[in-house]
């Protein structure tokens, strides 16, 4: 028989689960277990039955948009090496400096730490001599579409444009390449199962307004210390910076651990909604907990904060909590 304390913390699960619709987004695959945007993590995150996966893509030297989170390759493949003498002059190695066949040479690992030499999240997959691949965003898209099909799911993607700024300095137009592949599958318009992410608003809006594309864009906002764009995050969070990118985009997509520090979560959502802005922050990791916060006590606040959305490398884990009916 189920004790006082069992029967209301069930009542208490249940509740939370029924407020509001917390859609569960597998921020670069299962890349809590696996190697991050590897085929495999893609796999493993769809069994879960998530609502989303979330892919970075970058160009490489033939224009074949990657999936990688980063215009960098030497955190997390070994790039250095099998082509030792491949580096740039600041000692880094450059997704767009090598064609696909080449890429193809590389075994993806874990995310390591360059100074230190050891890996980021040290109980996540060990370094070994698996030979996972950087995969392509078609092979992506392909794979995702394909168990849909296979097991009845309408698991979708979201993908984030990495560094058009960059990409245009090295002579690409990563969007329109981007574009063109997504327009081969149907994705290049307005799709409640597919959205494109940019921290980069001149690109969204290029997107939106210069492109003319109808497809439901995600505006990613962070610290301004990262660089990420050329613009300034802090305004963008506020209630005019808000304002401007309802005009462009469905979603705002901010980083949540300064929110969760200031407790300021709840009200930044309401703010949102607002102006017709879903909320979707970024990124739970079950192993990096923001301080002070507890899983089970953060899951507390990203439910009544009524956010619409959470990007997590432990997608598995929240769905317990949010799909209890």
């Amino acid at each position: 028989m189920k004790s006082l304390l069992d029967c209301l913390i069930l009542f208490l699960l249940t509740s939370c689960s029924t407020t509001h619709n917390i859609k569960i987004i597998a921020h670069r695959g299962a890349s809590g277990y696996l190697p991050e945007h590897t085929l495999a993590a893609v796999a493993m995150a769809h069994s879960w039955d998530v609502d989303f996966i979330e892919p970075d893509i970058v160009l490489t030297k033939d224009n074949i948009p990657v999936v990688l989170h980063d215009i960098h390759i030497d955190t997390t493949t070994n790039v250095a090496k099998i082509f030792p003498k491949r580096s740039r002059s600041d000692g880094r190695y450059y997704a767009i400096d090598f064609t696909y066949i080449e890429l193809l040479k590389l075994t993806v690992h874990e995310r390591v730490d360059l100074k230190t030499a050891k890996r980021v999240f040290p109980n996540r997959f060990p370094l070994s001599n698996i030979n996972f691949k950087i995969p392509t965003l078609e092979d992506y898209i392909n794979l995702v579409l394909g168990l849909n099909k296979t097991r009845n799911k309408a698991v979708g993607l979201i993908p984030e444009i990495k560094s058009p700024k960059f990409h245009k300095q090295q002579g690409k137009d990563i969007t329109l390449i981007v574009l063109k592949l997504l327009k081969k599958f149907k994705l290049d318009q307005k799709n409640e199962q597919f959205f494109l992410q940019c921290f980069d608003p001149q690109e969204l809006k290029r997107i939106r307004f210069k492109l003319n594309s109808d497809i439901n864009l995600v505006q990613l906002t962070g610290d301004n210390s990262w660089k990420e764009a050329d613009c300034d995050y802090d305004q963008m969070m506020t209630q005019d910076g808000l304002k401007e990118i309802a005009t462009y985009a469905q979603v705002i997509s901010p980083w949540i651990n300064p929110l969760l520090q200031t407790r300021t979560l709840k009200v930044f959502t309401k703010t949102a909604h607002s102006l017709n802005l879903k909320v979707i922050p970024y990124t739970i990791r079950v192993d990096v907990l923001p301080k002070g916060v507890s899983e089970k006590h953060l899951y507390q606040i990203l439910n009544t904060s009524k956010i619409d959305g959470i990007f997590s490398d432990f997608a598995d884990r929240l769905i317990p909590y949010f799909r209890q009916n």
